[in-house]
């Protein structure tokens, strides 16, 4: 079937994570996707697992080739007044315009939203940068570590009680963004076909960890307090909690409605005195008890294996996950039925697995299958269908 997308020229001028992400699910719809960097590549495209902690030789970064597999290459240097203009020449022959450049610099080389759509008036224009395009924090810089892993709160909550704040892991925040931008992009698509109009589109960093953490946000906005951290010796409900297993591993029960599936617990963990104790008959009993509750369990889980409590929890249908490593997720037997990885194809790393779009549609074939290109591989090509003429196109390359 006709991929969504097919036929959509998208011109990206980005780098690192989020906008990139966001031009990825584009291609993995179908769109034609052209990657502008700077003439040597941008630095995420040169990194190596082995910078990460992997005692591995593989020759390319797999992080890079996710985040921009299936689009095309050019490297142009945006200080140049030329460049400038091929980009705008671009952006007037395309469909949609991706940046996560700052606003300041959108406006100083000629990419701002009203310059590109003055031009190109169907044109949809997206951007995502740390704090948004307003405001007096337009213009400073961010990673996702900082707008929306520290500042929206979640870096502080996100921890055990008296447990320093830890780092998130790379990309987290930007995916995130990445989505909400996909999908602010698509709404405004619909818009344009009603109407015409080209859109400026945007998300933050900042604005998106705020969503992913509505509802702790939420309850702020109202109460005006900040909620409590997790304590896993103490919680509220014991029944939704971590637990160590035999051989240090650890599972993770999240039985939200606790007295439908206390029996159960009780029967697969054979410990029906549990469930005669007049302490931990109720929720509202086991949350006053927690304490001792929380040992009892964590007594009886530190006797077997994970894979034999696999087997228990399962038999007796209570929702709980082993907490993987991921290299297990990796190879996770449902990931892999339901076709979440996928094979990417390049020119001098050969076929390697990365992670394929986050959503299906029934019937249609998703996610591009070619690794991202080789720096500067389609230039020329580019270039001549933005319409520069050959001595146009020598002279910026």
């Amino acid at each position: 079937m006709r991929a969504p997308l097919e036929g959509v020229r998208v011109i990206e001028v980005a780098s690192f994570v989020a906008v990139p992400a966001a031009g990825t699910l584009l291609a993995d719809l179908g769109a034609d996707v052209v990657k502008v960097e700077v003439p040597a590549g941008e630095l995420y495209r040169h990194v190596r697992p082995r910078f990460f902690g992997h005692q591995s030789d593989f020759p390319e970064n797999p992080p890079f080739h996710m985040d921009n597999r299936g689009k095309r290459s050019i490297g142009l240097d945006l200080t140049r007044p030329e460049a400038q203009e091929a980009v705008r020449r671009m952006a007037d022959r395309a469909e949609i315009f991706l940046t996560n450049l700052l606003p300041a610099r959108r406006r100083k080389y000629g990419l701002d939203h009203e310059t590109l759509l003055a031009r190109n008036p169907r044109l949809l224009v997206g951007a995502i940068n740390g704090y948004g395009s307003g405001g007096e924090e337009a213009d400073r810089p961010a990673f996702d570590y900082a707008a929306y892993w520290a500042r929206t709160g979640m870096m502080d909550l996100m921890r055990d009680a008296g447990v320093a704040p830890s780092l998130q892991r790379p990309g987290v925040g930007d995916h995130a963004a990445a989505v909400n931008l996909v999908c602010g992009l698509l709404a405004a698509m619909r818009l344009r076909d009603a109407d015409g109009r080209g859109r400026y589109v945007e998300t933050s960093l900042f604005q998106t960890g705020l969503h992913v953490l509505g509802t702790d946000v939420s309850n702020a906005l109202v109460t005006g307090e900040c909620p409590p951290r997790h304590d896993r010796t103490r919680p509220p409900n014991p029944l939704w909690n971590s637990y160590p297993t035999a051989g240090g591993r650890w599972v993770l029960l999240v039985m939200v409605e606790p007295d439908r599936y206390w029996p159960r617990l009780c029967a697969a963990l054979e410990r029906e005195d549990l469930r005669s104790d007049a302490r931990f008959a109720t929720a509202g009993g086991r949350a006053t008890h927690a304490a001792a509750l929380v040992a009892e369990l964590e007594r009886t889980f530190q006797q077997r294996s994970l894979e034999e409590w696999r087997a228990r929890l399962d038999t007796a249908g209570l929702i709980w996950s082993p907490v993987q490593h991921v290299d297990e997720a990796a190879r996770d037997p449902q990931a892999r039925a339901m076709g979440y990885f996928q094979e990417v194809e390049h020119p001098t790393a050969g076929r390697f697995e990365t992670v394929g779009p986050p959503f299906r549609i029934e019937g249609t074939a998703l996610g591009a299958h070619a690794a991202a290109s080789p720096l500067h591989a389609d230039a020329r090509a580019v270039l001549r269908e933005a319409g520069l003429d050959e001595t146009e196109i020598d002279r910026l390359l």
